[in-house]
């Protein structure tokens, strides 16, 4: 099957087996970090291009120990500026609830993986919104979770992007964070 660009109509091949990747060609990437050994307090973005409309984070990460808050800062703002709505799920249970803080999810000693859109970073005029997708499974038990993120401080391009733990224990080595512009119109 072709796949055809629906903006300019232009053929990119097909996604059948043995023939060229598709690579989408509105995203790029900008940095990629691998927690090494020893783990790491935290992973930090620094020096984020303007040249993009959208941001998009892929994470497949874990902790040392516990089930910290996992923490996404904007050009090191950690006051209260910051709300986040999440709706989740583990086959059993769904709960919804609204809290104050920059938390985006709720990792574990478990592999999770995560796509985080940032909508709008360069804008200085609104305020800034994300939203996760994440899940984790552990042989059959685990969650899935579909989370929105507010930064309202003074509305600013967005520079850099921290992710710490609300505890004292360290994003597990092997832990994978991926930076990608979108281009927009």
């Amino acid at each position: 099957m072709a796949v055809v660009s629906i903006k300019n109509k232009l053929r990119r091949g097909n996604l059948l087996v043995g023939n060229d990747t598709f690579i989408p060609t509105s995203f790029e990437s900008i940095a990629t970090i691998e927690v090494g050994a020893g783990g790491a307090a935290n992973v930090e973005f620094t020096s984020i291009p303007s040249t993009y409309k959208h941001l998009q984070i892929r994470t497949l990460m874990k902790v040392d120990t516990g089930t910290p808050d996992l923490r996404m800062n904007f050009n090191n703002d950690t006051a209260a500026n910051y709300k986040f709505h999440l709706l989740n799920g583990d086959g059993g249970t769904a709960i919804s609830e609204v809290y104050t803080g920059s938390t985006i999810q709720n990792p574990s000693n478990y592999f999770l993986a995560s796509i985080i859109d940032i909508l709008d970073y360069t804008s200085t005029t609104k305020n800034k919104t994300s939203r996760v997708l994440k899940g984790k499974d552990n042989n059959g038990s685990g969650d899935v979770g579909l989370w929105s993120h507010l930064w309202f401080a003074t509305p600013a391009a967005i520079t850099s992007i921290k992710f710490t733990l609300s505890t004292a224990t360290n994003i597990s080595q092997y832990s994978h964070f991926a930076l990608y512009g979108i281009k927009g119109a």
